[in-house]
């Protein structure tokens, strides 16, 4: 790797670590130079605006999202397994940054703010919610969930769960909140599966 792209690595890593916490509007040129010690002029040569260095985190962010998060769920057993190791890893994932999940973080911040960046994070979220419902089809098929079952609206209930549990540890401080999230998780699991697989 060269010293150019693992600088570039080092402004989207803390760029990602600032966006949970003070949000992507907040992340500014000025702030990363401050606090990675480097010239506003170093940082203008990698991010040209503002908008560009909130897209590169995003594209960066996602890139962690797949190496933590995805490519382990996929690698795990189909079935009850998966669906398992997808609630673990994004677990893992939401707790791996200090404001929580970078992608929550994102949403609720720019969800009502037209343009680009709000653009390519909806497609993200797309793309999570239909990986998700794969993995409950994949659930279905193996017949460890109902052949009934809607596996997008599975998905919908999974990450409307993981959402509420993102406000409830950030926002809320709720103590209990670890806690209410597994025995959701486990009532959703419980509505899911078929008898064999209970």
């Amino acid at each position: 790797m060269s010293k150019g792209t693992a600088t570039r690595q080092s402004i989207l890593a803390q760029a990602g670590l600032l966006a949970t916490q003070i949000g992507l509007e907040g992340v500014t040129i000025g702030r990363l130079a401050v606090d990675l010690a480097l010239s506003k002029s170093g940082l203008f040569a990698h991010f040209r605006s503002k908008e560009e260095l909130q897209m590169q985190t995003i594209e960066y962010q996602r890139q962690r999202f797949v190496d933590q998060v995805v490519q382990p769920i996929l690698s795990a057993p189909g079935g009850l397994a998966r669906v398992q190791a997808l609630f673990d890893r994004w677990m893992a994932w939401r707790t791996s940054q200090p404001g929580g999940c970078f992608f929550a973080a994102a949403s609720f911040e720019l969800d009502d703010r037209p343009g680009p960046v709000r653009d390519r994070l909806a497609d993200l979220q797309r793309e999570w919610l239909s990986t998700i419902a794969r993995i409950a089809a994949s659930a279905i098929k193996r017949g460890d969930f109902r052949a009934d079952l809607d596996a997008d609206l599975w998905a919908h209930e999974f990450y409307g769960m993981m959402l509420s549990y993102h406000m409830a540890e950030q926002l809320l401080r709720d103590p209990a909140a670890t806690t209410r999230v597994q025995r959701s998780f486990d009532n959703l699991l419980a509505r899911s599966r078929t008898a064999a697989a209970a």
